[in-house]
């Protein structure tokens, strides 16, 4: 509870100041041989669960989009991930989770009401056999687990990656623009050394290929395999738009860190909710 607005891991009201609540975990794994991410999405009473794998040595994508559950297993958003799982007819998914930096956690504004997000990086260990063919994951993610009464119409463009930096330290990014992006509320952060560092408002290319901000960074994206998705529902009254695009990052990060290499996401969300 946060100044008498619940929020995760504690229940919340499926509305709130006239709006259905969201709640979602999404987790992200990206690596130079094998990228991928899993969630489940509320939105009200509605439940919508997602997987994803990048195999970028067979230059292969493999994704599912269900209603409902889906075989999908992530734990409880607001509490610390531990085990990842995926039960499908052609993925069988165990991974292990170990939060291992500081989380980002904040409660900012959005309409007529508020939203919560808690942003994790992490490690990844375990195992995915899809279509028969078992492949060993060890690489760094994010835990974005998010919930809320978010305004009717919601539009972000969003970046998430991990790599190394030129003078060898990990790193794991967070950029964001449309949501929890207001002064000082701001989601937006660069973890090193296991430390989270905020940094600066950025603006996002509408090709999703480039982040800029103020202090020089520029950060710089090529896409390799695309997640898209556009659902319409009531005849629009209900709509969910998206593109996020798995690559390759290069340039600077926010902050000013030069990256030796860089592995992750880029993604723009249109919602009518």
């Amino acid at each position: 509870m946060t100044r008498g607005r619940p929020v995760p891991p504690d229940p919340m009201p499926l509305w709130r100041d006239g709006r259905p609540r969201k709640l979602w975990r999404y987790v992200g794994v990206y690596g130079p041989e094998l990228s991928l991410c899993l969630g489940s999405v509320r939105v009200g009473p509605a439940v919508q669960s997602f997987w994803a794998v990048w195999d970028r040595r067979r230059d292969l994508l493999t994704e599912r989009t269900v209603l409902g559950r889906g075989g999908v297993g992530l734990g409880t958003p607001g509490q610390p991930a531990d085990e990842l799982r995926v039960r499908a007819h052609n993925l069988r998914l165990d991974l292990r989770v170990r939060e291992d930096e500081r989380p980002v956690t904040l409660v900012s504004p959005h309409g007529r009401s508020y939203i919560w997000t808690r942003k994790a990086p992490a490690l990844v260990t375990g195992t995915v056999a899809l279509d028969g063919r078992e492949l060993a994951v060890r690489a760094r993610g994010l835990v974005d687990d998010s919930a809320g009464y978010h305004a009717r119409d919601t539009e972000w463009r969003w970046c998430a990656g991990v790599g190394l930096s030129t003078d060898g330290q990990p790193v794991t990014w967070n950029l964001v623009a449309g949501v929890h992006d207001v002064e000082p509320l701001t989601e937006r952060t660069v973890w090193t050394s296991g430390m989270p560092h905020s940094v600066p408002p950025v603006r996002f290319s509408t090709r999703l290929d480039q982040v800029i901000s103020p202090d020089g960074g520029d950060l710089r994206f090529v896409a390799e395999a695309v997640r898209r998705r556009d659902e319409r529902v009531l005849g629009g009254l209900v709509r969910s738009e998206y593109v996020q695009p798995f690559g390759v990052f290069t340039g600077r990060l926010p902050g000013g860190l030069e990256l030796a290499e860089g592995f992750g996401v880029m993604e723009w969300h249109l919602a009518r909710w």
